[in-house]
């Protein structure tokens, strides 16, 4: 059965309109599934009762089950674990913010990537996630939470220039003021870098911000830890980046993995500098949580301000990630993978 948050609202205007009813049952029906989560028909109270009956035989309203959560020590962050409907299962993060609440969502079931310190791409990609699929995990987590998610990162596992279509699909929902109405300007995507589908987002003017996961400031690194690098490299890369910021007026994040003798030493921190210098963008040092079935560790504190000093010392903006919830499965795709027996050694 199709379900209904995958469609565009234009194509559920045009489902009303098929089942006998006037357009403007879109509008009701979208707020029912988008901005209250409600699941039943019957719950439905101001569409038709034989308007609903026949949204049953035909459609499903989505939602997933809620299979494992996890609260971490400080009661800041909760990882969620949602089964699919067909027996795969994503990762989700809802974070508790001094300026509010955000949650952070998967794309796809694993990830083709292929990046050497990520958990996500264990075993590679799945599928592909639905915009119904990933709208629900930031509904099902208000619902859960009882606490209005008012930030979206799509930072979880997958790609998610790798699923575009299905995404800009999610955004209009999230956006929308039938759904929760989330500001652009609340919303962070994250790429490792798919330079065709970042010109292709830059073109839409978008205003969100754009993140991408550099992890190292030369080609020659860059393609031993993250294999998209050698498809498109950082000349390409960043010239893509630069025209972003450009088109959009939105400043670029650098996401920047700093694991231990390999991408943390003082070259690689006046490289980085160089590479980004001038470009209207912010750099955020992420020190490496460990991941079963990853030999990567992480750095000692003071090399990571170290590296910090000599970004600021070059010009460019840069903090260190605020860290939540490094006792939960931190990493995107460990829990599923712990839970469905996935994990080696």
């Amino acid at each position: 059965m199709i379900n209904l948050k995958d469609l565009t609202f234009d194509q559920l205007k045009e489902l009303v309109v098929r089942l006998g009813e006037p357009s403007y049952r879109a509008w009701q029906l979208a707020r029912w599934l988008f901005q209250r989560g409600v699941l039943s028909w019957d719950e439905m109270s101001d569409l038709p009762g034989d308007f609903r009956k026949r949204l049953a035989k035909e459609v499903s309203p989505g939602g997933l089950t809620l299979v494992q959560k996890q609260s971490s020590i400080r009661g800041d962050t909760l990882k969620y674990l949602f089964g699919l409907s067909d027996g795969q299962a994503v990762e989700s993060v809802f974070m508790r913010h001094s300026y509010g609440c955000s949650v952070c969502v998967s794309t796809q079931v694993g990830c083709r990537m292929g990046c050497r310190f990520c958990a996500s791409t264990l075993g590679g990609l799945v599928r592909n996630l639905s915009p119904g699929e990933i709208y629900d995990q930031v509904l099902a987590i208000q619902m859960d939470t009882k606490e209005r998610i008012s930030h979206v990162v799509l930072m979880g596992s997958g790609e998610p220039l790798d699923n575009l279509a299905n995404v800009l699909v999610f955004l209009d929902h999230v956006t929308a003021p039938y759904g929760l109405n989330i500001s652009y300007r609340h919303i962070t995507l994250s790429t490792c870098g798919l330079v065709p589908a970042i010109r292709e987002l830059a073109r839409r003017r978008l205003p969100l911000t754009l993140a991408v996961s550099l992890h190292a400031p030369n080609d020659s690194l860059r393609n031993r830890i993250m294999p998209i690098n050698r498809r498109y490299p950082l000349g390409e890369l960043i010239p893509a980046c630069r025209e972003y910021a450009c088109l959009t007026g939105r400043r670029i994040t650098f996401e920047y993995a700093l694991l231990a003798g390999v991408n943390d030493g003082v070259r690689y921190a006046r490289q980085l500098g160089h590479l980004v210098r001038g470009m209207l963008c912010h750099v955020n040092l992420i020190p490496f949580n460990p991941v079963r079935g990853r030999d990567f560790l992480r750095p000692p504190a003071q090399r990571v301000k170290l590296f910090q000093r000599i970004l600021e010392g070059a010009g460019v903006s840069v903090t260190i990630r605020r860290e939540l919830g490094a006792d939960i499965d931190a990493a995107c795709g460990q829990l599923r993978r712990r839970l469905l027996g996935l994990n080696k050694g």
